[in-house]
């Protein structure tokens, strides 16, 4: 099975520091902003001081999981496929802002939306079976994985619509999960990889000592019938 390249293990590792980075340096720039209750897309809207902070973040953010998904070989393509795609629509979310007093700002919300969809069902679409698989890529971890990132979207989508006290809270633990996740699928990948060189080589050592061992008795037979 082949492994992450090192662009890809970077990527991966980069996207929830960065996206941890970004919002809350972007809610220390505000006047007023309340972590909890607001949502960071607040951070990104026309009116917001230094807005190109949250701006930025979503489109490196979303870079970061484009190039996660181009490395993440051991998973399957849909999956891969699935994360490129969030990618794009965090760039689509960046680009199509919310609007302080519009309350239906449909734009970002199909975008976001599809984003979402993308980051809670692509560990569905990457996860193979067999013994050497990596644990982050098997069915069951996978299928947990979907669970938790389903139940997280729940929970941000609830207080959205109810105007909930929360939302912001909701939204940053959301944020945080599906970040860590691809980070955590690669890690298992580089694990699995490791494994899988270190048997290899231990492999190739039997061979060559029973090689060996079989090469040395030859001899001892030869030696022994010219003795004869």
């Amino acid at each position: 099975m082949r492994g992450v390249p090192w662009w890809g293990v970077v990527s991966s590792a980069a996207a929830p520091v960065l996206m941890v980075a970004g919002w809350t340096v972007a809610a220390g720039l505000q006047r007023s902003f309340d972590p909890v209750a607001d949502t960071v897309s607040a951070l990104a809207a026309p009116g917001a001081a230094d807005r190109w902070v949250m701006t930025l973040t979503f489109v490196v953010v979303g870079g970061c999981y484009f190039v996660t998904g181009l490395g993440l070989r051991p998973a399957r393509l849909p999956g891969r496929l699935m994360l490129m795609a969030a990618a794009v629509a965090g760039l689509m979310v960046a680009a199509n802002p919310e609007h302080p007093g519009v309350s239906l700002p449909v734009p970002h919300m199909i975008w976001g939306a599809a984003g979402c969809a993308a980051l809670v069902a692509w560990p569905a679409g990457a996860w193979r079976r067999g013994p050497s698989v990596p644990w982050g890529l098997r069915p069951a971890v996978s299928a947990g994985a979907v669970a938790v990132l389903l139940a997280l979207l729940a929970w941000f989508g609830t207080e959205l619509v109810t105007g909930g006290a929360q939302a912001g809270l909701a939204e940053r633990i959301f944020g945080a999960a599906q970040a860590l996740w691809p980070l955590a699928v690669v890690a298992s990948c580089c694990s699995a990889s490791r494994l899988g060189d270190r048997a290899g080589r231990v492999q190739q050592g039997v061979a060559l000592a029973y090689e060996a061992d079989g090469g040395a008795r030859v001899h001892r037979l030869a030696a022994e019938r010219r003795g004869e």
